[in-house]
């Protein structure tokens, strides 16, 4: 029996690339896409399945938060974060065009630039995280410092 070919996505290779360890886990999509049906469809607790959530503070200036999925971002405590006066949320119409990802499939891995990315300090003592895989039914269980190392991430409370 020949072994099914994986997918792989811009996010795979970086790891791959790094020689991170990881897990890929594939789901069934069916309607729903948002995080807490996500996290049940792979098995996860919310709290170890995280989205990926970009805004921007203006022309250029773009900035990639990940947070727990049954989490709401906290702008406010975002844009401190991220040392700006002010950010909102970016549209989903922008957010292929700056990302290379769709909206229920945006990885803060393997983005089409290096975005500033801040992780929720959630995550900070995990022993596995879950993140997009950057597609629709794909995920991706990685150690959090390992997405510190691969995003260039830092740490950050932001949620509240």
């Amino acid at each position: 029996m020949a072994k099914q070919k994986v997918t792989k996505t811009n996010a795979v290779r970086l790891l791959d690339q790094q020689n991170l360890n990881y897990n890929l886990i594939e789901y069934t999509v069916e309607d729903k896409v948002d995080g807490v049906t996500v996290a049940n469809k792979v098995g996860h607790p919310v709290t170890h399945v995280f989205k990926t959530l970009v805004a921007t503070a203006g022309v250029g200036k773009f900035f990639v938060f990940v947070i727990p999925v049954s989490e709401e971002l906290n702008l406010k405590v975002c844009a401190k974060a991220a040392g700006e006066k002010k950010i909102e949320m970016l549209h989903v119409k922008d957010l292929l065009p700056t990302t290379g990802y769709i909206r229920g499939g945006c990885s803060p891995i393997g983005m089409k630039k290096l975005f500033p990315t801040f992780i929720d300090d959630s995550a900070k003592d995990l022993d596995y995280m879950v993140v997009s895989a950057g597609k629709i039914g794909m995920q991706i269980q990685l150690n959090p410092h390992d997405l510190i190392q691969v995003t260039g991430g830092k740490f950050a409370k932001l949620t509240v």
